[in-house]
């Protein structure tokens, strides 16, 4: 294959380093017609459907293409704020936060955010950062768990872009921060703000993105590192047995996916007469369709019709200063090394 034509190495003296911060993606407009390729590309990702190739395009294209993205187009529609879609917008105001906290550091690091499906995508702003002098590029991803429909397939992205680069920046990939403590400090923080002003709940719901049960037997970690990141936060706020629950959302489909499920969780409580349950994702840094509309709306729904008296949604880490120091700090560890102070050349803003 031809690869791509490069620009002239820069001055070495002005070589910059840079944080690519990837999170899973979005539509750009609550439409069928913009959810249809987006889902196209998600659900074509091998990473994220393990079904062999002919088959599943024959289902994807054949049905779930054809119905599916009217009734995603709504549930987006449903969620949607006056800037975009709530995924992009945190994920990009995390971009500029992060460059900002690791300034006032003092390391002069580029900083932008991608998408894995969906724009801005991983190859274009490589493509962006190399164009700008960047040579050592940090791949830090908006999923604190490793799993390999999420963390693997942004590995497969940038080593797709990689391999039509005749040029390629020094990489360095953040598998996981499940267990951070600064991660986990942020999260309990959230917690305890929430109940500083609303007091707590009867039972507190840690609700994770779930993977269809057969990914862990084929030696995903992604399930131990959720259940780690439930204990460690359990422990900080000092939770008894009794006082929490850590459930999995999201199912897609008709295999066995981690349990217990969320929603029949939620209707459980309801049915057996606790009062008050507060909801937390503690795996998505920042607030999306899945945390929105499936656990703020359609779970608060499926509690209180069930019996339950109050419901309430804990928001992601979104852009609490907390959280953004925090991953200043995981981010800087791991650019141990690499020249990111500010007699370097000073970045530009994320574009």
């Amino acid at each position: 294959m031809p690869f791509r034509a490069e620009p002239p190495l820069p001055d070495p003296a002005a070589q910059r380093t840079a944080v690519l911060w990837c999170n899973l993606g979005s539509p750009d407009e609550p439409t069928a017609r913009a959810v249809r390729p987006y889902l196209a590309e998600f659900l074509g990702d091998p990473r994220v459907v393990e079904i062999p190739k002919v088959v599943w395009s024959l289902i994807l294209n054949g049905i779930i293409l054809r119905t599916r993205p009217a009734k995603s187009a709504e549930k987006y529609a449903s969620i949607w704020l006056p800037e975009g879609s709530p995924l992009k917008v945190w994920t990009r105001k995390q971009a500029v936060m992060l460059m900002g906290f690791l300034g006032e550091r003092g390391h002069a690091v580029q900083v932008r955010d991608a998408m894995r499906y969906g724009q801005p995508s991983i190859a274009s702003q490589l493509d962006a950062l190399k164009a700008e002098g960047v040579t050592r590029v940090l791949i830090l991803q908006a999923y604190p768990q490793y799993s390999a429909t999420t963390t693997a397939s942004v590995i497969d992205a940038v080593n797709q872009w990689s391999a039509g680069a005749r040029r390629i920046p020094e990489f360095r990939f953040v598998n996981d921060y499940h267990d951070d403590p600064l991660y986990i400090g942020a999260l309990a923080d959230s917690v305890t703000a929430f109940w500083k002003h609303q007091g707590r709940p009867d039972r507190l719901v840690m609700s994770f993105h779930g993977i269809p049960e057969r990914n862990i037997r084929l030696g995903d970690p992604y399930q131990a590192q959720c259940l780690a990141t439930a204990r460690a936060l359990v422990e900080r706020l000092q939770l008894s047995p009794g006082e929490y629950e850590v459930t999995f959302q999201s199912r897609f489909g008709r295999a066995k996916w981690l349990e217990p499920y969320t929603e029949p969780t939620l209707r459980a409580l309801g049915a057996a007469g606790v009062g008050r349950v507060d909801v937390m994702c503690p795996g998505f840094p920042a607030d999306c369709l899945e945390t929105l509309e499936e656990i703020a709306m359609e779970g608060r729904d499926a509690f209180i019709e069930s019996g339950g008296r109050e419901f309430n949604y804990i928001p992601c880490l979104d852009d609490s200063p907390v959280w953004i120091d925090a991953l200043a700090g995981i981010a800087l560890r791991h650019l141990a090394g690499w020249p990111t102070q500010r007699d370097a050349a000073a970045p530009s803003s994320p574009a």
